[in-house]
């Protein structure tokens, strides 16, 4: 099985990239948080930054582009090219409202006229390889038929596919009937994303889908850094290493951002996830959220992975 870090905006940068291959190495491909495709003839400092090669080195990095309108996408992909990268990844996933809203990620995907021209144009004009992280439609999961046959026109590097719509966001349950349709029905190869939270899940899906050999994995990655290691070879997450881990990321942040808050605010964003990895964490998670000061911050996580266990 191939596994697939999934990007999060906010959260799955360099700094926590590259402690992550650090510490666990074993990820096939990491994709990078979106970077909106425009005209410029220079990228933002902070979407420069996470996608440098030096920033990078040692793993795979799959660059993402956000946007609807093709010249912008050939544009940035000529920029990403010059980079050294072979393969971008288009964002046909993102559910957030401000995205939609401008017919973006998932957005697009109503929009099957104007994305058939579109995809038609970035792979007329491609330099690299285009995989696409989709959702199967935006109001109904039956979308996913019309646009399977639009997929199907191109030579997709990757097709992954999240079998949510865009108005589940991440509720409800994955369709699997339609990921099952889609094994059968694409031209191009399929990689599954979504609601891979254990190593339970993991085997339960593998069982009821044996042919899908990659992967993609997000929110169950940044609950347990470690999962990858579990599945491949029965090793728990310890609790040494994931402080080695957590300590790392910090360190780097401290590195690069001005001011405890800005740090504060990135460390508390990954909590939300790894607290609920440890027993009684509820006193500690409030310390580390009501945390003003790195001093107080550093007090409540020495304190946590002093006294509670992982479960």
């Amino acid at each position: 099985m191939n596994f697939y870090f999934a990007p999060m905006e906010g959260l799955t940068g360099y700094i926590y990239r590259n402690a992550h291959n650090a510490f666990f190495n074993n990820i096939d491909k990491y994709f990078s948080p979106f970077i909106v495709a425009n005209q410029s003839n220079s990228f933002k400092t902070r979407e420069l930054n996470d996608i440098l090669p030096e920033n990078n080195e040692g793993l795979t990095l799959i660059p993402q582009l956000l946007t609807n309108n093709a010249k912008d996408f050939v544009h940035t992909s000529k920029k990403i090219k010059q980079l050294g990268y072979n393969e971008i990844n288009l964002n046909l996933g993102c559910p957030s409202g401000t995205v939609v809203s401008k017919n973006r990620g998932s957005g697009f995907l109503s929009k099957t006229k104007e994305l058939d021209e579109f995809l038609e144009e970035i792979f007329s004009h491609s330099i690299t390889k285009i995989s696409i992280k989709t959702r199967i439609g935006k109001d109904q999961p039956e979308e996913f038929y019309n646009l399977i046959e639009i997929f199907n026109k191109y030579p997709i590097e990757e097709l992954i596919i999240h079998p949510r719509i865009q108005k589940d966001f991440y509720k409800n349950k994955p369709n699997l009937k339609i990921f099952r349709d889609a094994l059968i029905l694409s031209r191009n190869p399929v990689c599954y994303n979504g609601d891979i939270f254990t190593v339970k899940d993991y085997k339960e899906f593998s069982a009821d889908f044996h042919s899908v050999e990659t992967l993609m994995i997000g929110r169950g990655l940044l609950a347990n850094p470690g999962m990858i290691s579990d599945i491949k070879n029965n090793t728990k997450l310890e609790k040494e290493l994931l402080k080695d881990f957590h300590d790392k990321i910090y360190e780097d942040y401290k590195g690069i951002l001005f001011g405890d808050r800005n740090v504060l605010f990135k460390m508390k964003e990954l909590w939300f996830y790894i607290i609920p990895m440890f027993s009684d964490n509820a006193k500690y998670a409030k310390k580390i959220r009501k945390s003003e000061r790195l001093y107080d911050y550093d007090a409540a996580v020495l304190s946590l992975f002093r006294e509670q266990d992982i479960l």
